[in-house]
């Protein structure tokens, strides 16, 4: 009943989603696909268009009244920001372009001057591309090694092996908060322990954690996070990176311009305090203060209840997904914590079963969902996702489900 009960509580929330009111194809839009980008509420549309209208100035550089309403917005939306993450020193929260950038950054701005051929960096197959490639290419640079924590039959660590691939030679773990693919989460505490132990590193890419889980960058222990804004109701073109702020302070700037300066000379210059060092350039001032607006939105909801909401949705949607004839469902279901829900049909490939559902007015993505490793584990080519948001409702799963019906009869 408490589930019942969740799921007709949040039904309300679509109306606050002004693209969830058109149609698509002539039916009620079912947006499945927020594991790629959430749809904005309306006031995240009225936030970026007021900075726009009435506070539109480059933040930091004058001294007249506009610049310092528009500084005053950008900052008031990265303490915002650093609260909802549980980061008590808001300047360690550096506004990126997102979390591919965040990544990158963190990659080539800090460890490419730590790690040395006989380092190992830790990573799984599950991670997204963004989260692979940026440390293929920092282990190719430095000579360090990357190997593959251990994965059981269903895509989970195996955490009894990966004690005995532990050694003093592990420096930087490099994992995602919850997987694009799966819905699963990782136990980042636990890991970050264990690399501590090691005075080693975890970044932890928190695409799909930060919408949906109450986190707590500093109870976790991790040295850096990653997030993007899209994700969770704010604009593209936005993300954030927390780092601990003694490594911020060490990591190379990967912008050179602008605002990030104290001092330039003739040949050399001099670089601002955090967290402007690592900031340089005229940032995304108006998608900054929106997303401020989507951090507001988020916690008057409750992240707790939004986990709470997902949870309702896999306990009702689960079992009906499972109980189709021909339908494989792929990830643990003891770990997954996200309404995300990757699946193949017998004899129907993955993209006509998102055609035949786009005809019906129900968007879901079909493809190696930029995790091409994890794919080969799976041994399929590609998959059909479904993944949820707050706003999706019980219709949501149902219309899902119906389409699937159609699928097949199609075939």
């Amino acid at each position: 009943m408490v589930k019942e009960n969740i799921l007709q509580e949040f039904e309300g929330y679509r109306h606050d989603f002004p693209l969830l009111q058109r149609k698509m194809n002539g039916e009620r839009i079912t947006y499945l696909d927020n594991a790629a980008t959430s749809q904005k509420p309306q006031c995240v549309i009225d936030a970026l268009m007021k900075f726009y209208t009435t506070q539109n100035a480059n933040a930091y550089r004058g001294v007249y009244q506009l610049a310092n309403q528009a500084t005053e917005a950008y900052e008031e939306a990265r303490s915002k920001l650093a609260h909802f993450i549980g980061a008590s020193d808001p300047f360690t929260v550096i506004f990126t372009g997102g979390t591919t950038e965040s990544i990158n950054w963190i990659a080539r701005g800090f460890f490419d001057r730590r790690l040395s051929e006989g380092d190992v960096i830790l990573t799984t197959r599950v991670e997204h591309h963004a989260n692979l490639i940026p440390f293929q290419e920092l282990a190719k640079r430095t000579g360090a090694t990357l190997a593959f924590m251990p994965l059981d039959e269903k895509g989970e660590l195996d955490w009894q092996a990966l004690e005995g691939q532990f050694d003093d030679n592990v420096r930087l773990i490099a994992i995602h908060h919850v997987s694009n693919v799966l819905g699963t989460s990782v136990d980042i505490k636990r890991l970050a322990d264990m690399v501590h132990r090691n005075k080693g590193f975890i970044a932890v890419d928190g695409a799909q954690g930060a919408p949906h889980h109450e986190v707590d960058v500093e109870a976790l222990d991790v040295d850096f996070y990653s997030l993007s804004a899209h994700k969770m109701l704010g604009p593209t073109g936005l993300g954030a990176l927390y780092g601990k702020r003694q490594w911020l302070e060490e990591m190379e700037p990967q912008l050179y311009g602008g605002e990030m300066i104290t001092h330039v000379g003739d040949y050399s210059s001099e670089w601002a305090e955090l967290p402007f060092r690592l900031e340089g350039g005229t940032r995304h001032l108006a998608g900054g203060v929106a997303f401020g607006s989507a951090i507001d939105y988020l916690s008057k909801i409750g992240m707790k209840r939004i986990m709470t909401h997902q949870k309702a949705l896999i306990a009702y949607l689960r079992p009906k997904l499972e109980a189709i004839p021909g339908l494989t469902l792929y990830g643990d279901k003891n770990a997954q914590t996200d309404a995300i829900f990757s699946f193949s049909m017998a004899g129907v490939h993955p993209h006509d079963i998102a055609s035949i559902l786009d005809a019906q007015g129900v968007a879901i993505r079909a493809g190696h969902h930029c995790a091409q490793p994890l794919m080969r584990q799976l041994g399929v080519p590609a998959t059909a996702r479904a993944s949820f948001y707050f706003y999706n409702t019980r219709e949501d799963a149902d219309r899902l489900l119906q389409a699937l019906e159609k699928v097949k009869e199609f075939f």
